[in-house]
């Protein structure tokens, strides 16, 4: 069967599936193979819970002549998914960074969906099977695609652009993240700025924040580009007004002026994730009213930037994930927060190699500078002799113990930390 005629299976299912705990009725099931798994050896079991179609890369699964074998499924997958992304005429958003990427993915469609039909990357699905599958929900309906492109090593940002082909483009800013695969803040750079590369040979839009130098100096001179920032050259310009603890701006393009804008989501580095959406949204004709109203209105439920009131503190839920760049703009913020009583409680930041324990130290001196209670959690920070904090534990199962003998009462929580670092369990305990 030709890949075409393999590709077309897909238009006569109901949609795409990969995951055998989510099969549905007339669905094309693709299997992939992970280090523990191997779904080709589910093919038989995916049609009698309903799939239409299965594509196996092992031909002793082919059992079925609704089994179609082909040489990589995953590479199958991403090939349809741009052969899927081909058929439709629509402005593509690519969106990566190393910080904020999600968030400005969220504000970004909550501006735009006040007036277009949009698709965009739900939860973090960014890497190299999300991205396909994201695509593959486009349909007749979607006027915009927002598509979120995280990056764990180099080339992967080339890799997810050669699959949605966007035609819009916006990096949040480059810092230290998964140091580990890139090798250095410079392997960083060079991936992010793929997405750069890709938007240019389409002869797209690049949206970029005026103020980060690192950004302003690699925007290619021969592509249209819109800017923002608290600077006056930007396309649009924006300022914060104050952090209390939500964060409140105001915002000017042309001869508009907004009023001043009272947001959900605390952190003086959400400023820019909000001027990236009022940008898009300027760029796409919204009505600044319904910009002013989606910013406003936008409220964060998955640990990024989260405010949590419980019966004891009031929580600053951060602790999706953690890197030395992110580390250092929620401390900031949270030393500009004014309230009587804080503590942040901090986790180690992983996946940095050989840069973990400089960077890990960077964090300690600064919540020393700015004066910050603080409790760590995670062996990189309990090894360093100089933490003079609350408690220093190696997981968050000591500080449970602590906190239940210990309760921390009347205070504003930061609580920030690597994904692995599990500090999401501490929310039942404050």
């Amino acid at each position: 069967m030709k890949a075409k005629d393999t590709f077309d299976l897909f238009y006569e299912c109901a949609g795409v599936c990969t995951d055998t705990r989510q099969i549905f009725i007339d669905c094309l099931f693709i299997c992939l193979k992970g280090d523990n798994y191997d779904a080709n050896e589910f093919a038989l079991k995916a049609l009698e819970l309903g799939a239409k179609y299965v594509i196996v890369d092992d031909a002793k699964y082919v059992q079925n002549t609704r089994i179609i074998f082909v040489d990589d499924s995953l590479a199958y997958l991403q090939n349809l998914a741009n052969y899927h992304r081909k058929k439709f005429n629509i402005p593509v958003i690519g969106i990566t960074g190393s910080n904020g990427k999600t968030t400005s993915k969220e504000l970004i469609n909550a501006v735009l969906s006040t007036s277009y039909n949009t698709l965009a990357t739900v939860g973090n699905l960014n890497n190299h099977i999300g991205v396909p599958l994201t695509l593959l929900r486009l349909d007749q309906h979607h006027e915009l695609a927002i598509i979120e492109m995280g990056a764990n090593k180099l080339y992967d940002i080339k890799e997810l652009c050669d699959i949605a082909e966007p035609n819009l483009g916006i990096i949040t800013n480059i810092g230290k993240a998964h140091l580990e695969g890139f090798g250095s803040f410079e392997g960083v750079l060079q991936t992010k700025k793929e997405l750069y590369d890709s938007v240019t040979h389409s002869n797209g839009i690049l949206f970029y924040n005026i103020d980060d130098e690192i950004l302003s100096k690699n925007i290619p001179s021969a592509i249209q580009n819109l800017s923002y920032g608290n600077n006056s050259k930007a396309f649009v310009f924006g300022e914060l007004i104050e952090l209390n603890p939500f964060a409140c701006l105001k915002w000017k393009h042309g001869n508009y002026e907004s009023p001043i804008i009272e947001t959900k989501m605390v952190g003086k580095y959400n400023f820019y994730n909000f001027l990236a959406a009022i940008t898009f949204g300027i760029h796409f004709n919204i009505d600044p009213e319904k910009i002013n109203e989606a910013i406003s209105n936008y409220e964060p439920t998955n640990k990024r930037s989260q405010i949590v009131k419980t019966n004891y503190n009031t929580l600053i839920l951060d602790c999706y994930n953690a890197n030395p760049t992110s580390m250092r703009s929620a401390i900031e913020s949270f030393s500009l927060i004014d309230h009587p009583n804080k503590v942040a409680i901090v986790g180690d930041m992983l996946e940095l190699g050989q840069e973990s324990v400089a960077e890990h130290k960077k964090v300690l001196e600064l919540m020393k500078q700015f004066n910050i209670e603080n409790i760590t959690v995670g062996p990189i920070f309990n090894e360093l002799s100089d933490n003079d904090a609350i408690y220093k534990v190696r997981d968050t199962n000591e500080l449970l113990n602590i906190l239940d003998e210990n309760p921390i009462q009347n205070k504003l929580v930061l609580i920030k930390g690597s994904r692995g670092i599990g500090l999401e369990v501490l929310e039942k305990a404050l």
